[in-house]
């Protein structure tokens, strides 16, 4: 029996040390698989919190949220909503590529087809669809452009439409914007994540000042609020109520800043600056076409349902019938403006008009004083030609550096209080500070916008009433989370849904961005200004009437 135990003792000791190296090699495979592929290799569905505060503003009528329901089934985006796709089998747009289908010589007046394919980084086609494409047909000899209207075939392949307007060759432009995993993320920090861009505001009683944390919603069972509920439109605003001061001594409004963390290391990956935002996706084979003039007794596709427009020799040509002049002087723009009064309402993109307009006319002088040249509200007045042009920022939020809250003011209420009338010009602009928030929070401040533009119209038909949508942008990794051209796509959507139909001019800044070849930026740059304004000046002073 002696001889035995220490056999036995070996025997116990080798099993023990088996399973221990066993673990250990676990341990580092598991870390190995880890290290390689962020998130395990389990797709499940997306799961949305809905916690955009769904108890702050008025309960919608029955009518309001069916129009709701519509608008939001009409932006559904396509493919599947899925979490924990390992990165190497996303998008890769390097690796995607498109084909023109048909003769490398086509006519005017037909419609291009390019069929794009999606692939991953390991060069195996996509199964889904979901991924956001741009596309621009392109002269640049000729100064022209025009986008692409892109279908999703929900396959992982793309139909991309291009209306054929000029005669010439004309290059193929088809972009990645975002892979549709990080379609996943933005759709999730959209409905979770509302405040990632907070507010806030001073108050001040005397020498005692306090600041505190506002937005649309805040949660109800940390800190009292203080309720800034517009009585009017019933639009909901909010800030913490400061702990020595009372509500009534509020005096500001400011960006707070930016949340950080808000995604995975994980779900960072697909937002690469140079890898997967905004990339280029290469073709197979040909990457143009030659546009031969149109054939005789040629039937003309109807182009204005792919594209709102096109550029010709840098000017912009719209597609719905209408005569564009081109307002190269002052002295033309002071004709035109003659007698009127221009009313600008919005963010910083219909300022950047009223900049244009004012640097253009030399007798304008300033009327108020007291107020940011960025921030507004500010007039000024031609009183020799009995022009008159203000600006005021819209409502909170509005990401401003400061404007008082005295001058908050919403557009549906500032534009009742306009008579209106064929001398009378509004230019619109809500889109921007919009899309951190939820569709649904977008909509209700349209349907308040557009109640108020339905009585003004009634109180004036001939009133001009322009509202200029959403345009693309610069993206990197962190401002996508904030301002991806995503967020953009969605309220453009939902903008044009609710004004169609409306004695109203939409000014369609998506496309003429899209089809410019100038890098996108917010505000985009001067050659697109004078185009925008061109086409509202136009609308000003038609054709008919000069």
């Amino acid at each position: 029996m002696d001889g035995h135990i220490p056999r036995l003792v070996l025997i116990f000791i080798l099993l023990v040390i088996s399973g221990f190296l066993l673990f250990i090699l676990n341990i580092f495979m598991e870390s190995s698989i880890h290290s390689s592929f962020k998130p395990p290799e389990i797709l499940w569905p997306l799961e949305v919190n809905h916690t955009y505060c769904a108890h702050f503003g008025q309960e919608p009528t029955a009518e309001e949220a069916k129009e709701e329901r519509d608008l939001l089934n009409s932006i559904a985006w396509p493919g599947p909503m899925v979490q924990g796709l390992p990165v190497e089998l996303s998008s890769d747009p390097a690796k995607s590529y498109f084909v023109i289908q048909g003769s490398s010589k086509q006519n005017i007046g037909g419609q291009l087809l390019v069929n794009v394919h999606v692939q991953n980084f390991l060069g195996l086609p996509k199964d889904h669809g979901g991924d956001f494409l741009i596309a621009r047909l392109h002269s640049p000899e000729l100064g022209a452009g025009v986008a692409g209207k892109v279908h999703d075939h929900n396959d992982g392949t793309y139909t991309v439409l291009f209306p054929l307007l000029w005669a010439g060759e004309a290059w193929v432009e088809i972009t990645m914007v975002h892979p549709s995993e990080a379609v996943v993320v933005l759709k999730r920090l959209q409905e979770e994540q509302p405040d990632r861009v907070f507010f806030k505001s001073r108050f001040q009683s005397g020498a005692l000042s306090e600041t505190t944390v506002c937005n649309l919603c805040l949660p109800l069972n940390q800190k009292p609020l203080c309720n800034y509920t517009d009585p009017l439109t019933g639009e909901p605003w909010y800030c913490y109520k400061p702990e020595m001061l009372g509500c009534d001594t509020r005096i500001n409004h400011y960006k707070g800043g930016y949340k950080k963390n808000l995604i995975t290391e994980y779900e960072a990956q697909f937002f690469q600056s140079d890898v997967n935002i905004k990339i280029p996706i290469p073709a197979s084979a040909m990457d143009k076409v030659t546009v031969l003039p149109a054939e005789r007794g040629q039937a003309k596709v109807k182009n204005h349902y792919i594209s709102a427009g096109y550029y010709f020799h840098g000017t912009w040509r719209p597609l719905n019938g209408a005569v564009i002049r081109r307002f190269n002087h002052s002295s033309a723009i002071t004709h035109c403006l003659r007698g009127k009064a221009v009313y600008m309402f919005g963010d910083s993109t219909v300022r950047q008009w009223s900049e244009y307009l004012t640097s253009s006319l030399p007798n304008l002088k300033l009327l108020t004083l007291y107020s940011s040249n960025k921030t507004g509200p500010f007039m000024v007045l031609d009183s020799r030609n009995n022009i008159l042009m203000s600006y005021r920022c819209h409502g909170p939020p509005i990401r401003f550096t400061s404007v008082l809250s005295s001058e908050l003011r919403y557009v549906a209420n500032e534009l009742d209080k306009i008579q209106g009338g064929p001398d009378t010009v509004v230019l619109l602009s809500v889109w921007s500070h919009f899309s951190t928030f939820p569709v649904e929070i977008y909509i209700r401040r349209l349907r308040h916008i557009r109640r108020a533009v339905v009585r003004l119209l009634n109180r004036e038909p001939a009133t001009l009433v322009v509202i200029r949508t959403a345009n693309l942008q610069k993206l990197d990794p962190e401002n996508s989370l904030f301002n991806s051209d995503w967020f953009s796509l969605q309220r453009d959507a939902v903008l044009h849904a609710m004004f169609r139909g409306l004695r109203v001019q939409l000014l369609d800044a998506w496309e003429m961005t899209l089809a410019h070849h100038l890098p996108h930026h917010i505000h985009p740059p001067h050659a697109i200004i004078k185009n925008m304004i061109d086409v509202i000046l136009s609308h000003i002073c038609p054709v008919r009437k000069i």
